[in-house]
């Protein structure tokens, strides 16, 4: 189990590039299953999900070409069905949540697909029931081994319908569109997610040959096409981590530049940390994050009372943050009420944050209340193991900026969804080592 050592209170300064989308990556990954043709792909992070998932594309069989570290071509024109009842495809897709975006494709294209219950972190319950909902409406049978956990779906041919989400899922509405684009006839899907990772994706089978319209609303209309053709596509920086940088810099009052963001895929995120005081600037398509020498202050709202910060869907604010929202705010003046309202685990690291001595009371497993230090006392360093990605990074930008030397163990939850963390963050000026 690796381990990072990190000796915090030390002020950073230059230029920092975010990586691709992490969550884009994995659903346009999943899509090269639904052609023959080439297709390529550009800026995907060299994380580990993102390479466990391309490891189970190449065992299906699709061929693969490294262009370098963050571009690939693949071709997936000699898929062997055969791999999805190994022992190999279990061990491999479990332990990777995003493995189940694979299922569409594989339904549209061949009639049937398999999955063991998918893996991941530990931040809660994520119901499949949205995906397989979808699929059995499109004209699927649903079947669930429940000695194996196994689930599968297979058809003869797929018709298109209307449905209505159970929940703005992203993965489920990513992997419906993916089934629905080989359906015959229109499909609407109705509570549709509508995230930038979404977007991307269709507009990337827009090009492969889709025909798909309602792309950002959350009213998806779909009309069937035969076949879809080979195409290239950009994978977008990854807001998550564009947001984990603007929170490093507030908590450790350096002055950082975030190159190339895509401002125009940001949703709220600039403006909720403007909400904890932060000064953010837009510099082309760059960011600039002034030194906060005077810190920074929590706003209220106009009657008053304390600032709320909560999750929703798209274009609500993502849940992806919060927890990075949180130990911002451990030293801001004044107060904030966090409400992680999807997943009822991802608080739980909160308790770490007050051994470092941080003022937080933890309401329930969905509320937790922060009261600022501002600065006036420092975080101290302390030992933790990081329980999932952004709880992870969260402890992380906490140990940059707390008095002595911090000790993270599980970090490869970290490298599951940051690439080369620990070089980045050196280039920068923080004193982190990776210890084996």
């Amino acid at each position: 189990m690796g381990t990072f050592r990190i000796t915090g209170g030390k002020k950073l300064s230059g230029t920092i590039k975010p990586q691709g989308a992490k969550n884009e990556a994995l659903q346009v990954l999943c899509s090269v299953l639904l052609t023959d043709d080439v297709v390529r792909i550009n800026n995907i992070p060299d994380i580990i999900d993102v390479q466990k998932l391309i490891i189970i594309l190449k065992d299906l069989g699709v061929k693969v070409e490294r262009h370098d570290s963050n571009s690939y071509s693949f071709k997936a024109d000699g898929i062997d069905l055969k791999y999805l009842h190994t022992n190999k495809f279990k061990d491999n897709s479990s332990s990777l949540r995003g493995s189940i975006m694979i299922i569409g494709p594989l339904l549209a294209r061949y009639g049937k697909g398999y999955i063991p219950k998918p893996g991941g972190d530990k931040i809660g319950r994520r119901r499949l029931d949205t995906h397989f909902q979808g699929f059995i409406k499109l004209g699927a049978k649903f079947r669930y081994n429940e000695e194996e956990s196994f689930y599968g779906v297979e058809s003869d041919k797929l018709i298109g319908t209307s449905m209505l989400l159970d929940e703005a899922s992203v993965t489920g509405t990513a992997n419906i569109v993916m089934a629905a684009v080989l359906a015959k006839g229109k499909t609407t899907i109705y509570n549709a997610a509508c995230e930038p990772y979404i977007q991307q994706l269709c507009y990337m089978l827009v090009r492969m040959g889709a025909n798909i319209s309602g792309i950002g609303s959350n009213l998806l209309t779909i009309e069937g096409v035969k076949t879809l053709t080979g195409t290239n596509h950009d994978v977008l920086p990854d807001m998550i981590e564009i947001g984990s940088w603007i929170a490093l810099a507030a908590m450790t009052r350096s002055e950082l530049t975030i190159k190339n963001v895509r401002w125009e895929y940001l949703g709220q995120i600039p403006d909720v940390f403007r909400k904890l005081g932060l000064l953010i600037y837009k510099k082309n398509d760059d960011m600039f994050i002034p030194e906060h020498k005077n810190g920074y202050e929590i706003q209220n709202y106009i009657d008053g009372s304390v600032m709320t910060i909560s999750d929703a869907p798209w274009p609500g604010f993502t849940p992806d943050l919060l927890s990075v929202v949180l130990v911002t705010a451990t030293q801001a003046k004044g107060s904030i009420l966090i409400h992680q309202k999807m997943f009822e685990s991802r608080l739980f690291f909160v308790d770490k944050l007050i051994d470092m001595g941080a003022k937080i009371i933890l309401c329930d497993p969905h509320r937790a209340n922060v009261i600022g230090h501002d600065f006036k006392s420092e975080l101290k360093a302390t030992t933790m193991t990081s329980p999932d990605i952004r709880a992870g990074i969260s402890l992380l930008i906490a140990a940059l900026s707390a008095s002595g030397t911090s000790t993270i163990y599980n970090i490869e939850q970290i490298d599951r969804g940051y690439e080369k963390v620990d070089e980045r963050l050196k280039n920068i000026g923080a004193n982190i080592e990776r210890v084996d």
